[in-house]
């Protein structure tokens, strides 16, 4: 091996000493556990969109989620752990695309090692986005997904060849909720727990809520896309508001209030199974 791929397999290796330090396992399960809050509170704010409050009026994704945070007695403390935590859960992620990283040198492991590592870094950019979302809570800053998600969509089919950006991207959402159901049909997402180590009989019960919650979310991303490209289409960026217009979307159809019921039902028991996996996590997406 020659002086410069040594220097960066070394550092790599001593990176990957930081990312598998225990403590940071430990601060990665705080994490897990606001994640697993984050997705409960959207469940809940979804169940009230359907029962109790006009469509519009609560945003029914992860702002709505911290400001309901915000909120209550101690919110700021909370929002500063729930921040932190995600970040520390993000960068435990991370080790994830340090370990696998070498099989990008090796011709025969390319395309496998080259999934692998895309999904950990796509988990470490979400867990990092909502890290930095709740930490702009914590300080008073506050931050509108809906808002923001428009202004961005907006200023994107400005620019030549832009409504073919957001189509792009509208269906690499839906792409990701496609995802989203297909591992909440096989149950593959167990592979993110350790199963050393939970009891079998909870891991059943784990399964069936993590399956329904994964559909959920698939439903809710796949919409959430389609919603993207039909604004693209019709140049009417009113559509592009992210999950919150999704979750709007969804109940608005006949029978959508039953649908959207299903559905914040599906974000709550992710939530449960988040929490779970906070207590047997496991990172490795290959077992």
């Amino acid at each position: 091996m020659n002086a410069v791929p040594q220097r960066v397999h070394d550092a790599v290796a001593r990176a990957r000493e930081v990312t598998d330090h225990p403590v940071l396992e430990h601060l990665a399960r705080v994490g897990l556990v606001a994640y697993g809050v984050l997705h409960l509170l959207i469940g809940w704010l979804a169940f009230r969109i359907a029962w109790f409050v006009e469509p519009g009026t609560e945003d029914a994704d992860q702002t709505g989620a911290l400001q309901a945070v915000a909120d209550s007695p101690g919110g700021q403390v909370l929002l500063w752990v729930i921040g932190l935590g995600l970040f520390a859960l993000s960068f435990w992620q991370a080790g994830e695309v340090l370990r696998w990283w070498a099989g990008l040198l090796r011709p025969g492991h390319r395309l496998r090692t080259g999934v692998v590592c895309t999904k950990c870094a796509a988990k470490t950019v979400v867990y990092a986005a909502l890290g930095v979302t709740a930490l702009f809570f914590a300080v008073g800053a506050g931050y509108q997904a809906d808002e923001r998600f428009q202004e961005m969509t907006d200023g994107a089919m400005e620019i030549p060849g832009g409504s073919a950006l957001v189509v792009a991207v509208g269906l690499g959402v839906a792409a990701v909720g496609l995802y989203q159901l297909v591992r909440g049909v096989t149950g593959k997402f167990m592979r993110d727990i350790d199963g050393d180590d939970i009891p079998a009989h909870w891991e059943r019960r784990l399964e069936r809520l993590g399956s329904v919650g994964y559909v959920a979310k698939g439903i809710a991303f796949t919409v959430s896309g389609g919603l993207l490209v039909y604004a693209a289409v019709t140049r009417d960026v009113s559509t592009a508001t992210g999950l919150d217009g999704a979750m709007n979307a969804i109940g608005g159809v006949p029978t959508g209030r039953w649908l959207l019921t299903a559905v914040a039902v599906g974000f709550m028991a992710f939530g449960v199974y988040a929490l779970v996996r906070a207590r047997y996590p496991d990172r490795d997406p290959a077992t």
